[in-house]
């Protein structure tokens, strides 16, 4: 498994070594993930010659799974935030209320 393929720059060295990971394991199953397309790779290894090759092998034999949709992280950060600021607003109005009394009824 390699994941986030592109998430940094890489250096001819990494690219070198990927190249030689992918082609030592070119029929056996692997995982690479990325958020970059193929086109973009050159990004990613700017000075690798090996990069159409890389890509080229990487494909050959591959299943492609394009996932296009929202980051499940960003959702649950989302969803985090929405929590931690109901909890905020509940102590504010809890605060403001004041300590309760024994014996004081609720209000109607």
């Amino acid at each position: 498994m390699i994941d986030e393929v592109g998430f940094l720059s890489y250096s001819n060295r990494h690219a070198d070594l990927l190249f030689n990971i992918v082609s030592s394991r070119t029929h056996q199953n692997s995982t690479i993930t990325t958020n970059r397309p193929f086109s973009e790779w050159g990004e990613a290894f700017p000075n690798a010659a090996c990069v159409v090759a890389l890509v080229d092998r990487l494909v050959h034999n591959a299943e492609i799974v394009a996932i296009d949709g929202d980051s499940y992280r960003r959702k649950e950060a989302e969803e985090r935030q929405k929590q931690r600021s109901a909890e905020r607003r509940r102590r504010r109005q809890s605060a403001k209320a004041g300590p309760k009394r024994p014996g004081t009824p609720e209000p109607a």
